[in-house]
């Protein structure tokens, strides 16, 4: 996974004034393009779209500054078909415009070229299990809500909060199959992994695909196949989201396994009650790499 990541970066150096066929790259690295974006947006902090941009956005900048061309030419070389359009682009990553930079010099916001290394840690081992599941459904209350990288998310809180206790009780007297209790579900999440990008979030358990659903409940389909489930205890929901990290950056490149379409799971077994601590586990859905 990290030659197939230095591998893109490169393609990206050689294609930054035209569309980089990600997914026609995956198939030749052995891989996906959902897994190779989800890992790249993971390690690098920022989507593959942003990174383009931004090194799209660096390059250009220097034929701005040097003055030779005319900002149409510079604009139509780094794919764009007008100067309003170059402008805009050059501004969101610099925070000035092209006659600015052009006069001054600056300011410039320069995104260096990236380069992943394996880093050798895992000093903590990493609590997991990997199971087979038939398909199933998972059923509940669902919402759309904006993707949080970190801290609670308060869209989700809301959502939660707004089901009476009642229905809480009723929903996990519905759930009979893994994983059991009631469960925080993502689904739909943009494989860029973008802040502020919608996913769907449910609120629900899960139930064996002939288990009736009522009428009032939204249901998530899950095909058949394998699921990594992680173990996380701690603060809530920093080790969580911790454990979520590290599946990116230590258990995915040290395992032959790669990320599959599909929800993401999360099974609270045990909380204190104010939730400032919890025991959960995060089932991520995978396929052999």
């Amino acid at each position: 996974m990290i030659s197939a990541l230095n591998r893109l970066v490169d393609l990206v150096e050689e294609h930054l004034a035209e569309e980089l066929d990600v997914h026609g790259l995956a198939g030749e690295l052995g891989t996906t393009e959902y897994h190779l974006r989800r890992m790249f947006s993971s390690l690098a902090g920022m989507p593959l779209s942003e990174y383009m941009r931004r090194r799209r956005m660096t390059v250009a900048a220097a034929d701005v500054v040097r003055g030779e061309d005319d900002l149409l030419s510079i604009a139509v070389r780094h794919g764009y078909s007008s100067t309003e359009a170059f402008g805009r682009a050059f501004r969101a990553v610099h925070g000035a415009g092209l006659s600015d930079v052009r006069r001054d010099g600056g300011p410039l916001r320069t995104q260096p070229q990236l380069r992943f290394h394996l880093t050798v840690e895992g000093s903590v081992p990493m609590d997991t299990r990997l199971i087979d599941r038939p398909a199933f459904r998972l059923v509940g209350h669902a919402a759309r809500v904006p993707l949080i990288h970190q801290g609670v998310n308060p869209h989700i809180q809301q959502h939660i909060a707004a089901l009476p206790q009642e229905e809480h009780l009723r929903l996990k007297a519905l759930g009979d199959t893994e994983p059991g209790g009631l469960l925080q579900v993502c689904d739909d999440l943009d494989p860029d992994g973008t802040e502020g990008s919608e996913l769907t979030y449910l609120h629900g358990v899960a139930v064996s695909r002939d288990t009736p659903v009522p009428d009032d409940l939204d249901a998530i389909e899950v095909s058949a196949g394998k699921w990594a489930v992680f173990y996380t205890a701690g603060p809530y929901p920093q080790a969580l989201q911790t454990t979520w990290a590290a599946t990116a950056t230590e258990w995915f490149p040290s395992n032959p396994w790669r990320l599959r379409p599909g929800p993401s799971i999360v099974a609270v077994l045990e909380r204190v009650d104010d939730f400032s601590t919890a025991t959960c586990e995060l089932w991520l859905p995978v396929e052999p790499a």
